[in-house]
């Protein structure tokens, strides 16, 4: 099994519910989930003029490699109504892969992990929830550090359900 770290995310429509729809997709069709983090809202990260997003992020076991991962968690975006119209835009449904076991992938079309998670405050807060202690494998940082260095002063506030 392989140890993965995915980002919820979502700032349209009904967030808690698109949040719900993602989770038992990825619990059907990828892998199980072992443990998530409490919901927490957010302003947009490096943009304005959007609404607030609901992140989560949620850790899974799952027999799939990274491309088939990508594969699927791109068809549960579609499937839940995402359109790719703008980098950074407004979305019903956003699932990053943060990290993949503490492996280090990088393609045009797939970078693990994540480049951006250590400068976002939404993703580290949640996933300091779940587990502080994991190791950024290219930073040699835990969670917990990274978020403590972290340089991002957006808003990030537990949501309440």
């Amino acid at each position: 099994m392989n140890n993965v770290f995915l980002q919820l995310g979502s700032n349209m429509g009904n967030r808690i519910e698109l949040l719900s729809k993602a989770e038992e997709k990825i619990h059907n069709d990828v892998g199980r989930i072992i443990k998530k983090s409490k919901i927490y809202e957010s302003t947009p990260w490096k943009v304005d003029g959007q609404s607030n997003y609901l992140n989560q992020v949620i850790k899974i076991d799952t027999e799939l490699d990274p491309l088939n991962l990508l594969r699927k968690i791109l068809l549960i975006e579609n499937d839940l109504g995402r359109k790719r119209l703008e980098k950074w835009g407004e979305r019903l449904i956003d699932i990053d892969i943060l990290f993949y076991n503490d492996s280090i992938l990088e393609t045009p079309n797939l970078c693990i992990p994540h480049k951006h998670l250590h400068e976002r405050n939404f993703v580290l807060i949640p996933f300091n929830d779940i587990d502080a202690e994991w190791i950024h494998p290219k930073i040699n940082k835990s969670i917990s550090q990274l978020l403590t260095d972290c340089s991002d002063n957006s808003n990030v506030y537990e949501f309440e359900i």
